[in-house]
């Protein structure tokens, strides 16, 4: 695992003062850019969700859309993306959470998930959690169970998975790097 993480490193831009001053943005575009690493990366990710028994794989808009997408692929199942609300047609399932200056709200169809389905969340980046708490209620909601979430990156000083673990109660969070 040492290999991949420091190949994933390795490819991982520092843009200061993105998007605003006093913020590190970590760009994976050069990630996603490399076939050898992205291909690591999606192993990785695939590797989890056939371990955590997984049905389905979420990606959560819109870096998780282009991680969970070859992942489910990788590991023969479907993707569901979830979406910011008003992007999706027909009847959704919708989940409200609270960003550090307001609201946010996400959706997702409601018939994609099923009682029985054990859903993978997949995303780029764990920072404060917010997000991912409010997809984990949202696949609860919709009768399915949480297999876990995997991320490339966890942003270890927002404390976001303090605030995740009470909500995935007992299923893996599971980041290939933390800084």
């Amino acid at each position: 695992m040492t290999d991949i993480k420091e190949l994933l490193l390795s490819r991982i831009r520092d843009v200061a003062d993105y998007p605003e001053p006093g913020v590190m943005f970590k760009d994976i575009t050069p990630l996603l850019a490399d076939p050898a690493a992205f291909t690591a990366l999606t192993d990785a990710l695939a590797e989890i969700a056939e371990r955590t028994r997984a049905t389905k794989v979420i990606g959560l808009e819109a870096r998780g859309f282009i991680l969970g997408a070859p992942v489910a692929v990788r590991a023969g199942l479907g993707f569901i993306p979830v979406r910011k609300a008003g992007k999706l047609p027909g009847a959704t399932l919708a989940q409200a959470y609270d960003l550090e200056y307001g609201s946010a709200e996400i959706e997702v169809h409601a018939e994609d998930l099923t009682a029985g389905d054990r859903v993978l969340i997949v995303d780029d980046v764990l920072a404060t959690g917010g997000t991912a708490e409010a997809s984990v209620q949202l696949i609860r909601r919709a009768g399915a169970d949480v297999a876990g979430l995997a991320v490339l990156m966890e942003l270890g000083f927002l404390s976001g998975r303090a605030r995740l673990e009470p909500a995935l109660n007992g299923a893996p969070l599971e980041a290939l790097l933390t800084v």
